[in-house]
């Protein structure tokens, strides 16, 4: 994400590379860049000016300390008002009530539907919530079944009622039966339309009137950029909502929405939904997001994703296993698949300060461990647990029921064979060991 906003700072910055102290004459450049990389990111002008202004304000004002260079300088302060720009600080979801009532709101093909089934998710696993999904789209046809299917994926209940075209009377009726079977939240999935119409504002805001939500969230898409913020103003003069909602920051790679929306209608980004699978929402974090538009990486989101996959208890067990050089396939697979659980590969290796640009070109697939996997689930249990049992004639065989070469499996377990060795020189490192370790195979 952010890949053309990240490259053009880097550029502005460096003309200050060289020189000793900031002035007014070597700043100009440097900001008449800052100011056209904002623009090129579909970033109001009358923002771009006031962010560049504020910037040469603080810049002028500073001493540049002997162990910091101008350039160094002028990163802290564009990172420190892009954060500013963004928020500040994280903003979390409002779930007070019983049941918590959230209403999604938004434009057709903004994604409401399918954030509403990332937030049920993300309610039930991460925040231990009972949710209910509600299907109030009574005009697109496919809407209650869209939110049927993504229900069943996460195992959570919809409410809907396919005969009535009243949907204030739909919303209300299913705050009644979460009362009475006990879910804990009720996020209700709305209508949409191909613009803003009286229409449309009408009955949400009846919806919203009906049901006094704790959380009204407007679902934007990123790309369409200014038009994204021009839309969060308009729902927000009428319907005051509590945030905003950014999907498809995956495929934004420059980021007008999420640098301005907040300074237009002074609402918190609270979510950004980063792909396809229903577990790709992350937490709005202004200043992680102004570290990644910088090339700075986002160290501290990637240690929270493995802490939530990799169980304390079974890496001690794990550490004790590579002390002994007992890490065999079996314990490899596990791992794998924990790591695979935290998101995409190729967004987690972004996370890695100075990776980001170094991966831009490379193409990750998601499915970039299945060769792996193939050749392992290929190897009979005794193989997977004693790895050094692998002589040739085996090797043969796993290489053909895993629809590989020789060599690819010849590679495969020389590549596990120095690994484990690496693992148990370093003995304790864990997760990120098993990084390091994904990085090594990523090419079979």
């Amino acid at each position: 994400m952010f890949e053309s906003l990240s490259d053009k700072f880097e550029r502005a910055f460096k003309i200050l590379k060289g020189q000793g102290r900031i002035t007014e004459i070597n700043i100009a450049e440097t900001l008449k860049e800052v100011r056209k990389a904002l623009l090129d990111a579909d970033v109001n002008y009358k923002i771009a000016k006031s962010f560049t202004e504020q910037v040469k304000e603080k810049a002028l004002g500073q001493n540049v300390l002997t162990a910091v260079s101008p350039s160094q300088l002028m990163v802290k302060i564009v990172h420190d008002e892009l954060t500013a720009l963004m928020g500040t600080e994280k903003t979390d979801v409002n779930l007070k009530g019983n049941p918590a009532i959230i209403l999604i709101a938004g434009l057709q093909g903004s994604g409401k539907t399918t954030f509403s089934g990332k937030l049920a998710n993300y309610l039930k696993t991460k925040k231990g919530k009972s949710p209910l999904l509600v299907a109030c789209d009574i005009y697109r046809p496919a809407a209650i079944e869209q939110l049927k299917v993504l229900s069943e994926q996460i195992d959570v209940p919809v409410f809907a009622e396919e005969e009535s075209k009243n949907p204030v009377a739909i919303a209300k009726n299913a705050v009644n039966f979460a009362k009475d079977r006990g879910y804990n939240v009720v996020i209700v999935d709305t209508a949409g339309r191909l613009a803003i119409d009286e229409e449309m504002m009408n009955e949400i805001s009846a919806i919203k009137k009906a049901l006094n939500p704790q959380e009204t969230l407007f679902v934007v898409d990123s790309m369409t950029g200014q038009d994204a913020v021009n839309t969060a103003k308009a729902f927000n003069d009428r319907l005051n909502f509590e945030g905003v909602v950014l999907t498809k920051l995956d495929g934004d790679t420059r980021g007008g929405a999420a640098l301005t929306i907040r300074s237009v209608v002074n609402k918190p980004i609270k979510f950004v939904g980063i792909g396809e699978k229903l577990d790709a929402i992350d937490v709005f974090y202004p200043e992680r997001m102004a570290d990644r538009i910088l090339g700075m990486g986002d160290i501290v989101s990637l240690v929270e994703r493995a802490q939530e996959q990799f169980n304390e208890e079974e890496a001690q067990k794990l550490q004790k296993k590579i002390a002994k050089n007992q890490f065999n396939f079996n314990d490899f697979l596990s791992q794998l698949g924990q790591i695979k659980k935290m998101g995409n590969i190729k967004d987690l290796m972004g996370m890695i300060p100075g990776m980001g640009k170094a991966l831009r070109d490379v193409d990750i697939d998601d499915n970039a461990f299945k060769g792996i996997e193939a050749i392992i689930f290929s190897m009979t249990p005794e193989e997977r647990e004693n790895p050094v049992i692998l002589n040739g004639s085996r090797r043969k065989r796993i290489a053909i029921g895993s629809g590989t070469d020789i060599q690819q499996v010849n590679r495969l377990i020389k590549q596990f064979d120095d690994t484990r060795r690496i693992m148990k020189s370093m003995s304790g490192g864990g997760g990120a060991n098993m990084m390091k370790m994904m990085k090594n195979f990523r090419g079979n």
